[in-house]
């Protein structure tokens, strides 16, 4: 379950987080290790050589040694309370090539997760996945709190994960996406949600400044946001991911919500993986960072080993000389797509914009 290491920067490959990963290698090394010194103190224990006799004692230690590390690492992989993702391949419909191909990613509890990249280069996509909207091969290929993102639906009904991504909105014919507007209040929502702890309500009402009597169809993007997020919020999550949730609030209620997210993740051991292209304040509060481009994993590691930030304590000037260096390349190596686009019956439609269409716009 290693992924590949693409930068010889990264500390820690393949967006591993985390040392204690059980692989098929490591498997065949403790099962070698078990096998051979055994196999050893069978033929040689009844020569009676005094150096033969303790051979086989150190031999006797190293196959204990090698079975509780193995029965550890085992319990442990049982056991797996962060994020997995092993070799994951995923594309929308009629997409060439696939957006993930052979995708990994470990994130241990506890972590606070920065996931960045450029717009298009996958980052909501996997957040969606993650969260299980998207269904990806197999139940092994992506794990959540040690169940299937997809097929484990318990996981998003009992609220241990969590999803924060898009705001409210609806499509409304040629208007487009619309604000998800009603006059009912603030409260009404909030309350009306069953089984949510009092005092964290409370807290969270307080934190993200909500007013009860506020209106939901004459409020602000950003108040609105703020109901959205205390909603989200309102069950103690374990795993929390987060898609540019704070573009819309103001500078004080953004701090105030990540020192409240540093506080679940420390005293909880909880989870949290944040898409952002918003970076102020991120340098101490993040302690992992994942970089995606075009949908693959190019670097990992935790926050204090990125060596551009030894040298500049400034995160959005080190992942700004990231992006605009893939914007070089890719200006330096443009991809032609010569493959034919087959038309469609809506080509042929009366609605196909043309110039007797330009009265109407």
């Amino acid at each position: 379950m290693r992924t590949k290491k693409v930068s010889s920067s990264s500390s820690i490959p393949g967006a591993q987080i985390e040392d204690n990963v059980l692989t098929l290698e490591s498997v065949v090394v403790l099962l070698l290790g078990m096998i051979v010194p055994y196999v050893v103190y069978l033929k040689y224990r009844s020569e009676g050589n005094a150096n033969v006799v303790c051979v086989c004692n150190i031999l006797k230690v190293l196959l204990l040694h090698w079975r509780l590390q193995l029965q550890s690492t085992m319990a442990s992989e049982e056991d797996y309370r962060g994020i997995r993702v092993c070799g994951m391949q995923f594309s929308y419909d009629g997409q060439q090539p696939p957006l993930f191909l052979d995708f990994s990613l470990n994130v241990a509890p506890g972590s606070r997760c920065l996931l960045v990249g450029a717009n298009g280069s996958g980052k909501t996509t996997l957040l969606k996945i993650l969260a299980g909207k998207h269904m990806v091969g197999g139940r092994d290929v992506v794990r959540v709190l040690n169940g299937s993102a997809f097929h484990d639906t318990q996981l998003v009904c009992s609220g241990d994960l969590a999803y924060l991504g898009e705001s409210w909105s609806r499509n409304v014919g040629s208007a487009g996406e619309i604000p998800l507007q009603g006059d009912f209040s603030a409260e009404h929502m909030i309350f009306g949600v069953e089984g949510a702890d009092p005092d964290r309500r409370d807290k969270l009402i307080e934190l993200l400044d909500i007013d009860l009597q506020w209106r939901m169809h004459k409020v602000s993007d950003g108040q609105r946001r703020r109901v959205q997020i205390c909603l989200g919020l309102l069950h103690p999550f374990k795993v929390l991911l987060l898609d540019e949730v704070t573009v819309d609030l103001d500078v004080v209620t953004r701090m105030d919500l990540l020192d409240f997210f540093r506080e679940e993740c420390e005293q909880r051991e909880a989870t949290i993986v944040y898409a952002t292209h918003i970076f102020d304040g991120l340098e101490t509060w993040a302690t992992h960072l994942a970089y995606i481009q075009d949908g693959e994993l190019r670097r990992t590691e935790k926050l204090s080993d990125v060596n551009e930030l030894k040298s500049s304590t400034n995160l959005l000037s080190v992942v700004e000389s990231w992006l605009r260096a893939e914007t070089k390349l890719e200006k330096k190596n443009p991809v032609h797509n010569t493959s034919h686009v087959q038309k469609t019956s809506f080509a042929s439609s009366p609605f196909f914009s043309s110039r007797h269409m330009a009265y109407y716009r």
